[in-house]
């Protein structure tokens, strides 16, 4: 069978195993599959596992879908074992591969639950506030165009009383509404025209960046608006465990001697 049919086979195996808490079977078992017990206990652990699932599927509507893959994925295993899979050399390789996978992961996560608490998710947003006081957001648009010379055009055309979503729609590269924006969302040169700028007024002169040639209108300057913690928290989170991973790959290569080598075998410095 393709390696990769396979593959999907056994995610069959897992996708299904999302089961209900409150199903029993019968004395704590599911089935029995040649003398071999599938217990409740083990549909539950794998429903558990898989939260995305748990929070959309049933097992009062999929209980016996659920059974038979179980059943399925119990009965290739059983015959995987009749085969001999497991004394071959694949088999092994994989384990022990899986194996380390496995370790790095829970080792990683250990770590990451450690940093990533409840009080510094807290702390960051209360950072986050304190920074935000004061601060102003603009709520802008823009027309993008590729040169300075159809930038000025665009604002010729503004003087004479063009309107601006008109003139949009017939020059910019792309959409013209940006909403509101904080000074630090957005590039240097465009953020530093924008925030210069009154309310209804439009650049005089193009802005160039990175992206281009822009001709920029102000709606609106308010006070910068705190996003709600829930809100803004996986925002944060993700923050926070991609800096505490950097931390931990940098204490481990710090307190371990490498010797790494190039492609011809000489020390790489």
């Amino acid at each position: 069978m393709n390696k990769q049919l396979v593959a999907l086979a056994v995610m069959g195996v897992a996708m299904f195993s999302a089961v209900d808490a409150n199903a029993e079977g019968k004395n704590g078992v599911a089935a029995v599959v040649n003398g071999k017990d599938i217990t409740v206990a083990t549909m539950k652990e794998s429903y558990n596992q898989n939260p995305a699932i748990k929070a959309k599927v049933s097992f009062k509507d999929f209980y016996n879908k659920a059974i038979d893959v179980f059943v399925d994925g119990e009965l290739v295993y059983q015959a995987a074992v009749k085969d001999g899979v497991l004394d071959s050399k694949e088999y092994k390789t994989q384990l022990q591969m899986a194996k380390e996978e496995l370790a790095r992961k829970i080792y990683l996560e250990k770590k990451v639950d450690a940093k990533v608490t409840d009080a510094q998710l807290k702390k960051m947003y209360n950072e986050y506030k304190a920074k935000l006081k004061g601060e102003k957001e603009v709520k802008a648009k823009h027309i993008l165009v590729d040169s300075e010379a159809k930038a000025k055009e665009v604002i010729a055309k503004l003087k004479k009383g063009g309107d601006f979503d008109k003139l949009a729609k017939q020059y910019s590269k792309e959409p013209a509404d940006l909403g509101y924006f904080g000074k630090g969302i957005m590039v240097p040169e465009f953020a530093d025209a924008a925030f210069a700028m009154k309310k209804g007024e439009y650049s005089k002169t193009p802005v160039k960046t990175q992206f281009g040639y822009h001709v920029i209108l102000v709606e609106d300057i308010r006070d910068a608006k705190v996003l709600p913690y829930k809100q803004v928290e996986p925002q944060f989170k993700a923050m926070l465990t991609q800096g505490t991973l950097a931390e931990i790959f940098q204490q481990l290569q710090d307190s371990a001697k490498i010797t790494k080598y190039d492609i011809n075998g000489q020390v790489i410095k």
